[in-house]
């Protein structure tokens, strides 16, 4: 090939080529949102110095949304004293904007699973008390507007432990109180609301949900997330039916139907906890965050999209981030190429999706913990072979 026809393909993929969207979520134990996109950025940039590059840190909802939120919106960042799943004292956060007395607040800040240890997992005793005194807390506020994600959760219990921060009772059949566990559920056999729920009218509470499942049954909170919770097997059965259980006392002591609520099985359970105990609506996590933050304005030119997150599953596409950038991307037929950890969806799975492609960015047989603790350095690397395939594609 002569010096000529090079330097004509290095100009054409120069022109060709010009602006690259990093939209990632987190990867999960490994590195948030924002250090992912950093990673990815250096990795281009090392491939190709010239190449433009936006980097948008992202999530639908999970663990880190409101952190994401806070900074994206200019809002200040909060922290108080509450418990965690299991009882013990924590510092949980939230974003408050002022300008717009709006909260952003995550569920797994006060009742997530990263909070405890693998021994420490046990649905059966954590509950989400821990977070409704952060919700008590954001109310004291005077908010206009809650936007809550809920991803991320170490429980099972529906919402009673929320519920209870809020002022409801959960009774036994003799009616003492029972402590808000998942172990209790099926125990329950009054609710007692608050004479007066710490939620003010004008206060429109938006939950970002990333799954449709319901409360209970196959495809139910107990049955599909329990388990990586800590869930054994007969627990989860029990599980269940408190789920129905408790589904049912709502319906006939607050007059509340949540039995099929889209969404109603995220965190445990209290997606649907939070609709009947603290008049929320649940919102697709990814539309609602990718209109925040204008995605589609922003992507706009862009020549293709990497965006990821630590497992790309038969699940991405039921509700997930990378489903929702892909869509937004297709309408302007901009590419999507994903980054992942853990890679279990097929090539008919990934077109589902709507992506080009996917890949692992693991180069060698490994254990998580060290997956995790080479996470960043896996990026930069699987950022940089990949522009140079593209290239290589284009040439």
């Amino acid at each position: 090939m002569s010096l000529k026809a090079i330097l004509y393909i290095v100009w054409y993929i120069r022109i060709v080529m010009q602006k690259i969207i990093i939209a990632t979520d987190s990867f999960k134990d490994g590195l948030d949102a924002t250090a992912v996109c950093h990673a990815l950025k250096r990795g281009l940039l090392r491939a190709d110095s010239e190449l433009e590059v936006a980097t948008l840190p992202l999530g639908d909802g999970g663990e880190g949304t409101a952190a994401l939120l806070t900074n994206l919106k200019k809002a200040t960042w909060k922290t108080v004293e509450v418990q965690n799943p299991l009882g013990s004292l924590t510092t949980a956060g939230y974003g408050w904007n002022d300008l717009y007395q709006t909260a952003y607040l995550d569920m797994a800040e006060a009742s997530g699973l990263q909070l405890l240890n693998n021994e420490e997992r046990d649905p059966f005793q954590t509950s989400t008390f821990g977070f409704g005194q952060l919700l008590v807390q954001v109310l004291q506020e005077q908010p206009q507007e809650i936007i809550i994600g809920i991803g991320g959760s170490a429980t099972s219990e529906g919402g009673i432990g929320m519920a209870s921060a809020l002022g409801f009772q959960f009774l036994d059949n003799k009616h003492h109180p029972l402590s808000p566990i998942g172990a209790h559920l099926n125990t329950i056999q009054k609710i007692i609301p608050p004479s007066k729920l710490p939620i003010p009218d004008h206060c429109r509470i938006k939950v970002l949900c990333d799954v449709n499942n319901p409360l209970y049954g196959p495809n139910g909170a107990a049955a599909v997330f329990s388990p990586q919770k800590g869930a054994s097997a007969a627990q989860v059965e029990e599980l269940d039916k408190g789920l129905q259980h408790l589904a049912h006392l709502i319906e006939r002591d607050l007059g509340i139907d949540i039995h099929q609520l889209r969404g109603g099985g995220a965190a445990g359970g209290l997606g649907a906890g939070l609709v009947a105990f603290a008049k929320a609506e649940l919102c697709p996590g990814i539309d609602t965050i990718l209109e925040m933050v204008n995605f589609q304005d922003i992507i706009q030119g862009a020549d293709f999209i990497i965006t990821g997150e630590g497992k790309i599953d038969g699940q991405t596409g039921g509700g997930k981030l990378i489903q929702g950038i892909c869509q937004m991307a297709a309408s302007q037929n901009i590419p999507v190429v994903a980054l992942c950890g853990t890679l279990q969806a097929s090539p008919q799975e990934i077109q589902k999706i709507g992506l080009r492609a996917a890949f692992s960015i693991l180069d060698s047989p490994m254990l998580l913990a060290e997956a995790l603790q080479k996470t960043e350095a896996l990026l930069e690397t699987s950022a940089e072979h990949l522009v140079n395939t593209i290239y290589l594609t284009k040439a």
